[in-house]
C-alpha cells in the first residue's frame, strides 16, 4: 500500500496501489546470482526453447513479418489450437472460440476484466498462483480466498466451504487444475460439482488449465471441457509457456463463447494491440511438431517428483504428499511456522532457493514451493542440500 506521502503528492487509484507484491520475488532477489545456487523459486524449467521452435521464428523475421496483425492472432494460429484442443479432449473446438493474447497473464487480466470489477466478488481456492489475487485486485473486484485442506491424501478443495462462499456479490470461481503451487487435481466429480454449483447460481468460471498435460495418472488431467455445455459460463485461459519450453516469449490465448469475440479483441487492441506475428509463427510450429517435447518434459517432472519424495522420505520432518499433477511439491517442515524467514534461511544454508507459501495466499502459511522441473542431478543434489539443512533447523 502506497505511503500517506506518496499518495499526497502522486495521487493513483486505490486498486493500482494496492497491488499486492510478489513474495516469490523477494526472496529471488535475495539470491539472486549467488554461485552455486540452485533455483527452483520460479515456476519454469531450465529447457531452453528448443530449436525447430526458434527457426519458425526466425524465418518469420527474414520475411519480413514485423507489421501489426489480426488482434485476435493469426487465423493459422487459431485453426491450429483449436486442432489441437480438438485431439486432446475429443471433441470439436470452433477458431471462433480462441483469441491469442501476449502471455497466459494477459489472457487472465482479459477474462477477469470481463467478468469482475468494483463491488464484485470472486471465489480462489488457496493456495493459488499470486497473479490471481493481483489480477483480481487491479480490476477492482474484490478476491474471496477459500483456503484448501491439506491431510495425509494431500491436498483437497473444501466444497462446503465454496458452495458457502457464493454470495450475492460472486461474479466468477477461478479453478486452476492441475495446481500451481499444491499439485491438486481436481477430479471429474469435483469438476462437476463447480460446474453445476456456477449453472445454479449465474457465476462465470475462469478456468486454468495450463498445467494439464503434467498429469501423473493419464494422459491428461480432467478438464472442464469433460463436462462443459455450450451456454454455460465458462473461460479458459492458456499458455504456451509450460508445454512447450516458451516462459519468456508471452504467448498465450483465451478461450470463450464466440459471442465474447468482438469484445475480447476490443480489449486485446487497448492492451497490446496483439500478439507478435514471429511470436504465433513459433507457437504453430511448437504446437504441430511438439509432442514428443511435451512427452519428454511431463517424463522428467515424473521423475523428479519421485527423487524428491524419496529423498525427503528419509527426514520425517517433511509435511508433503505427492502431487498428481503440475511440476511443484508444496511441502512444510514440522515445527517450522514462518517459511518466509525459512525460505531466506534456506538460501543462505543450503543454497537452494525456494518460494515461501506466504507468497500464496491464506493456507499457504508454514509450506513451501518448489519447481521440479530442471535436470534430475539438480534435483538430487538440491533435495539433499534441504535433508541436511531441515536436520539441522
Amino acid at each position: 500500500m502506497m505511503s500517506p506521502s506518496l499518495s499526497s503528492a502522486y495521487p493513483i487509484r486505490a486498486n493500482a496501489a494496492q497491488a499486492p507484491s510478489s513474495g516469490i520475488v523477494e526472496v529471488f532477489d535475495y539470491g539472486r546470482g549467488r554461485p552455486g545456487l540452485i533455483p527452483l523459486w520460479v515456476g519454469e524449467g531450465d529447457m531452453p526453447t528448443p530449436a525447430s521452435i526458434t527457426a519458425a521464428a526466425s524465418a518469420s523475421l527474414a520475411a519480413g513479418e514485423t507489421f501489426y496483425t489480426y488482434q485476435a492472432g493469426l487465423p493459422s494460429l487459431r485453426e491450429t489450437i483449436a486442432t489441437y484442443l480438438g485431439g486432446m479432449y475429443g471433441t470439436p473446438v470452433s477458431a471462433d472460440r480462441i483469441y491469442v493474447t501476449s502471455g497466459g497473464m494477459h489472457a487472465l487480466q482479459i477474462a477477469v476484466t470481463m467478468v469482475a470489477g468494483a463491488g464484485d466478488e470472486v471465489i480462489v481456492p488457496t493456495p493459488a498462483w499470486p497473479n490471481f489475487i493481483g489480477a483480481l485486485t487491479v480490476s477492482g473486484a474484490t478476491p474471496r480466498e477459500v483456503p484448501m485442506r491439506f491431510g495425509t491424501t494431500g491436498w483437497q478443495l473444501d466444497l462446503e466451504a465454496l458452495a458457502a462462499a457464493v454470495g450475492p456479490k460472486t461474479r466468477a470461481m477461478v479453478i486452476n487444475s492441475p495446481a500451481n503451487p499444491t499439485g491438486w487435481t481436481a477430479s471429474a466429480e469435483e469438476i462437476r460439482f463447480l460446474m453445476d454449483l456456477a449453472r445454479r447460481h449465474g457465476f462465470w468460471i475462469i478456468a486454468d488449465e495450463i498445467y494439464g498435460r503434467f498429469y501423473f495418472d493419464g494422459p491428461r488431467a480432467p478438464s472442464f471441457r469433460d463436462v462443459m455445455r455450450e451456454d454455460d459460463r465458462l473461460l479458459f485461459v492458456q499458455t504456451m509457456s509450460k508445454n512447450w519450453a516458451m516462459t519468456g516469449w508471452r504467448l498465450g490465448w483465451i478461450e470463450s463463447p464466440a459471442v465474447l469475440g468482438p469484445t475480447i479483441v476490443n480489449l486485446i487492441q487497448y492492451s497490446s494491440s496483439g500478439a507478435p506475428v514471429f511470436i504465433q509463427r513459433a507457437a504453430e510450429t511448437a504446437i504441430r511438431e511438439g509432442e514428443a517435447l511435451i512427452a519428454g518434459q511431463v517424463e522428467r517432472a515424473r521423475r523428479n517428483r519421485q527423487i524428491l519424495l524419496e529423498a525427503f522420505s528419509r527426514q520425517n520432518r517433511f509435511r508433503m504428499a505427492p502431487p498428481a499433477g503440475a511440476f511443484y511439491l508444496f511441502f512444510g517442515i514440522e515445527g517450522v511456522g514462518d517459511t518466509r524467514q525459512l525460505a531466506f534461511r534456506l538460501i543462505d544454508e543450503a543454497n537452494v532457493g525456494l518460494a515461501p507459501g506466504t507468497a500464496f495466499g491464506a493456507g499457504g502459511e508454514g509450506f513451501l514451493r518448489l519447481c521440479y522441473l530442471r535436470k534430475s542431478e539438480d534435483i538430487a543434489m538440491a533435495a539433499d542440500r534441504l535433508v541436511e539443512a531441515v536436520a539441522r533447523l
